[in-house]
């Protein structure tokens, strides 16, 4: 018979695109999924999907499944938060901040979906410019930080969201949109456009140029990631921005992206809580809901595994 586990299994394929990385998303082995999908399959007599097809491919026995997910399991999860209010923890207070400039595009929707299942949670940005985040969490003047830049601070807990890659935006016609991929060397002789952050602190300078010695021309800072497009595409620089920011741009053909030398920049995203509160029903239900609307709304991201405290240092490699 179909169960709950079955139809989130559905919409973590159909997501996915792949049993390794839904099997990744649900926290299981592949092993044990292809298993309870081939029970499934062989109790009704039909194939649920097309095992050669690359990205996986549903057939109408799993589109059938994956349209009853989508209309049952909101309804499921909205019943548990609604539950969980009926408990202790139904009452907080969420006041974050982003580290994260370009997190907007998911971070709103992601609110959005948590506002009205715990409408008596109380919610606030605080711009991370007029204090320093992390710190300001552990005093308690925040709730909540995201963060791609976890930092070593006691009774801290870093809740993994995704690994996402960073890509170098270019206009089409800038010499670096006929390279392949974008080496140290190339990207030191370009004027490089950010956000207003420190350059130690961004993952294309600590983690790609500074390790050679090397530095941009010049570096202009803007604080939108639209005005950072328009400058990209009048030639007056170029921009490491995350895939799902530059996606727009290159979809209308404003910008060119490519990869960065040596298998890529990846960076891992965190949300940044204390760990006093990490467990509280309505923190839960606030960061189940933003992975889940963040691999709903932003392509190419991967998941990540393991929360840290007291977090001493994170690797870049290339998602498996």
């Amino acid at each position: 018979m179909i169960d709950v586990k079955h139809l989130k299994t559905l919409q973590a394929l159909s997501e996915a695109g792949s049993l390794t990385l839904a099997a990744d998303r649900l926290h299981v082995t592949q092993s044990a999924l292809s298993h309870q999908l081939l029970d499934l399959e062989r109790y009704f007599g039909v194939s649920l999907f097309l095992r050669k097809s690359r990205p996986l491919r549903l057939t109408p026995a799993g589109e059938l499944l994956l349209s009853l997910a989508e209309r049952v399991v909101p309804e499921i999860r909205e019943a548990e938060q609604r539950l969980f209010q009926l408990g202790n923890g139904k009452r907080g207070r969420l006041h974050m901040a982003i580290e994260c400039h370009s997190c907007y595009l998911w971070l709103i929707p992601a609110i959005n979906a948590y506002r009205g299942a715990w409408p008596d949670v109380e919610l606030d940005f605080v711009g991370h410019w007029h204090l320093d985040a992390l710190p300001a969490l552990r005093e308690e003047q925040l709730d909540l930080v995201v963060t791609s830049d976890p930092l070593p601070l006691e009774g801290i807990h870093y809740e993994p969201l995704f690994r996402y890659e960073m890509l170098l935006g270019v206009a089409p016609e800038h010499p670096l949109a006929r390279e392949a991929v974008i080496t140290p060397e190339a990207l030191a002789r370009e004027t490089l456009i950010t956000y207003p952050v420190a350059p130690e602190r961004l993952d294309v300078m600590r983690h790609f140029l500074t390790p050679l010695g090397l530095q941009p021309v010049e570096v202009r800072t803007a604080d939108m990631t639209l005005m950072i497009a328009q400058l990209v595409a009048s030639q007056r620089g170029v921009a490491a921005l995350p895939s799902w920011a530059l996606r727009e741009f290159t979809e209308s053909q404003l910008l060119c992206a490519r990869p960065f030398a040596g298998g890529g920049l990846w960076s891992d995203l965190y949300a940044a809580v204390r760990l006093d509160e990490r467990n509280a029903p309505f923190m839960r239900a606030f960061l189940q809901t933003l992975v889940e609307v963040s691999f709903r709304t932003l392509r190419n991201i991967f998941p990540l595994t393991g929360g840290k405290e007291s977090f001493a240092g994170k690797g870049r490699s290339v998602p498996q």
